[in-house]
């Protein structure tokens, strides 16, 4: 598929669509649990399958998003759960000279080859719509090996360090993204929430710049980058376009008039409505008065695509999501 014409598509198009980054709730139709997703290929697949069937007006279809993914490429520990998506437990790095000796992993766990059998027997089916990958960031994984904490106050007191450790992350994420590009997949949704904790400047340098280095690597007319920033991105809008990526997407953090006015018509913007609060716990009164707010303050704006500001979580009723339609 062409993704640059999809992209101008879907400017293009009068109807009002909307594209939920959903994927765990579609475990309720096939009665799976999360801990089988996220180890198993056809699970992921036979998910994502469901839920088109369940929404056909979905614009595209997301794998599954698990962000701890590629930390435990590195060896990080990872908490597995039938009920919540896996976490990172415990740090891979202790101390800041370690990230000197620091070997950039081969993308080849057994967990990250279910995630590719998932991409490539996504890219057979041929939904008729693209499929979008997922994986995570550079600086967020960076926090992820080292702790968050951890490496916020190592921007100040170990910057060279830091920018060596997020450097390695880079090359990591490219070589696994050009495995999923390489099974057909039309393009991947980058979560950097991380990057959501830094000034402009920081930003930049420590996020930016590497998420650049990325997309001249595997963006092409065949395979998109969305840029997902879910913090509170108003100040960091021009860093994120300066990545070039082709989308972007924000989370419900900010207001999404404050960031559609920064933003060129030509790239497309998705966003943003509370996928906690709203989309799971919400009634599908609210979610569809929410909708409707979301479009009358945006509707001047063809390059915006709405969404749920993040990964909506899994156990929402099915009926929120269809509301959400």
């Amino acid at each position: 598929m062409n993704i640059n014409k999809w992209s101008n598509d879907l400017k293009n198009q009068r109807e009002k669509i909307f594209f939920p980054i959903v994927t765990y709730p579609g475990l309720q139709i096939t009665g799976h649990s999360i801990n089988e997703a996220t180890h198993s290929g056809e699970v992921q697949f036979e998910c994502m399958k469901a839920l088109n069937k369940q929404f056909p007006k979905m614009p595209a279809l997301p794998m599954s998003m698990d962000l701890s993914l590629e930390a435990e490429a590195f060896g990080a520990s990872v908490k597995f759960s039938n009920d919540e998506v896996p976490t990172i437990t415990g740090r891979v790095i202790n101390s800041y000279d370690q990230i000197a000796t620091l070997a950039v992993p081969q993308a080849n766990t057994p967990r990250i080859n279910e995630f590719i059998k998932a991409a490539e027997l996504a890219a057979v089916a041929n939904f008729g719509k693209p499929v979008f990958s997922g994986c995570i960031g550079p600086f967020s994984l960076a926090g992820r090996l080292l702790d968050i904490t951890e490496i916020m106050m190592g921007l100040l007191m170990y910057p060279d360090e830091v920018n060596k450790l997020v450097e390695i992350s880079t090359r990591f994420i490219t070589n696994y993204l050009k495995k999923l590009k390489a099974t057909g997949v039309d393009g991947v949704i980058m979560a950097e929430p991380a990057a959501g904790l830094l000034d402009e400047s920081q930003c930049e340098e420590f996020s930016s710049q590497y998420i650049r280095k990325i997309v001249n690597e595997i963006q092409d007319d065949s395979f998109m980058l969305m840029l997902h920033n879910c913090g509170n991105t108003e100040t960091l809008v021009k860093s994120m376009l300066g990545t070039g990526a082709a989308a972007l997407h924000f989370g419900n953090a900010v207001n999404m008039k404050d960031i559609l006015s920064q933003v060129p018509a030509d790239v497309l913007v998705f966003g943003n409505l509370d996928p906690a609060n709203l989309i799971k716990n919400g009634s599908p009164e609210s979610i569809k008065t929410a909708v409707k707010n979301l479009r009358n303050e945006t509707a001047q704006y063809n390059n915006f695509i709405l969404s749920s500001g993040c990964d909506i979580p899994p156990g929402t009723p099915m009926e929120n999501i269809e509301a959400l339609f």
